[in-house]
């Protein structure tokens, strides 16, 4: 089941998965799991992505000033790569 912040390949086209939204129904008197909806953005996966701590981040996590996040790098040089940045710290 994709969960928010993975990326998901169809074919040639890139998908990040944003959110993930369960829809119930109810049937004779108990709930089921009717349809699963995501909201996806077409983005290509960054080559300086990798995965940590169970999810994907881009650059690198052991910067305190990295996002830890699939859709931002940092908050000091967004547009990277992480290895020429003067601000550099290890957590």
């Amino acid at each position: 089941m994709p969960q928010p912040g993975l990326w998901i390949q169809i074919g040639e086209r890139s998908f990040l998965v944003l959110q993930r939204h369960h829809r119930y129904r109810l049937c004779n008197g108990r709930y089921e799991l009717a349809t699963v909806a995501l909201q996806v953005k077409v983005q290509r996966q960054p080559a300086d992505s990798r995965w940590w701590n169970q999810h994907w981040v881009i650059g690198d996590p052991s910067c305190r000033f990295n996002a830890r996040s699939p859709l931002l790098r940092c908050a000091v040089l967004p547009d990277g790569p992480c290895e020429r940045c003067s601000h550099y710290a290890s957590a």
